[in-house]
């Protein structure tokens, strides 16, 4: 299998995880780790886990320099601002507001990388769009920022297309360097949310510390997987595909939240993933097509 193939499966693949996010996210929520602190905890949790890894490895960590460190940074803020979206504004505002990464993705692409805006490429993300919006836009129509929590989502978007085209651009820091950069700058972020903007005490040690048996298990094999995979397939693929493969977050919660949160789950909903899937793979379907057209 080709390596950009393998590629494009890591990095839909950790959109998978990212719309499974809010399940263990619940459950916290279930033992009265809510809001700000259920995000530190879910963030604390892989930075603490890596602290071993980044001992063992520092020395790739010092020959990264302030690039891995930026790296790190510009990967870590936008998942904060997201989660700041997520709990100061409503959930479907903020994933209308971030996932407009593929248009910013395909404006930065072009400007820093001189990557070329196929037809096919713009159809690519129309359709994404337009799933989106079938699944989340209801009657409401699309947000307009007015709060915070608007602006956050808005910005994260941005953000993550700027760290994908960063991530392009210093492809050479291998992938464990970057996801431990990636969970130890996050978690630095969100203690500064947490210290800065809580609106409730913070939880006992001991009611955090008694989720951990499940929690840890969750966060190594499915979260730092799917960071890991992102880590080591967005730079090898053009920013704007990293965008349209990362909205298998949105089908995965829309299945998921139907499954096991009784949310509803009809034609609306089954048209909105079927177009977010096509626009996944429509360039890849394409690709192979022509190739096959080539050879005969």
């Amino acid at each position: 299998m080709k390596t950009e193939t393998l590629a494009k499966i890591a990095v839909a693949y950790s959109g998978l995880v990212w719309g499974l996010f809010w399940i263990p996210l619940r459950e916290l929520e279930k033992v009265g780790i809510a809001g700000v602190w259920a995000t530190l905890v879910f963030y604390l949790v892989p930075a603490v886990l890596l602290l071993p890894v980044f001992a063992w490895r520092w020395r790739r960590h010092v020959e990264g320099g302030l690039w891995l460190v930026l790296l790190g940074l510009s990967t870590s803020v936008p998942l904060a601002l997201y989660s700041f979206a997520m709990l100061y504004t409503e959930v479907v505002d903020a994933m209308l507001l971030f996932y407009l990464t593929p248009m910013w993705s395909t404006v930065l692409g072009r400007i820093f990388l001189g990557e070329r805006i196929t037809a096919l490429r713009a159809m690519s993300i129309g359709i994404a769009l337009l799933g989106m919006v079938v699944i989340l836009g209801g009657s409401g129509g699309w947000p307009i920022p007015d709060s915070f929590g608007d602006w956050a989502a808005l910005g994260s978007g941005f953000g993550w297309s700027v760290a994908s085209v960063l991530l392009r651009l210093g492809n050479t820091n291998h992938a464990l360097e970057l996801t431990t950069q990636n969970f130890l700058w996050s978690a630095v972020a969100m203690i500064l949310a947490a210290a800065l903007f809580a609106q409730t005490p913070a939880p006992a040690l001991g009611q955090a510390a008694a989720q951990l048996w499940w929690l840890v298990p969750t966060i190594v094999v499915v979260v730092m997987t799917g960071v890991y995979t992102s880590m080591w397939g967005a730079p090898l693929l053009s920013p704007a595909v990293v965008g349209l493969l990362f909205m298998t977050e949105i089908s995965v919660g829309t299945v998921t939240a139907a499954l096991w949160a009784g949310e509803p789950f009809g034609w609306r909903e089954l048209t909105g993933v079927a177009l977010i899937s096509l626009a996944g793979v429509l360039e890849s379907v394409v690709e192979v097509w022509r190739r096959g057209l080539a050879r005969s």
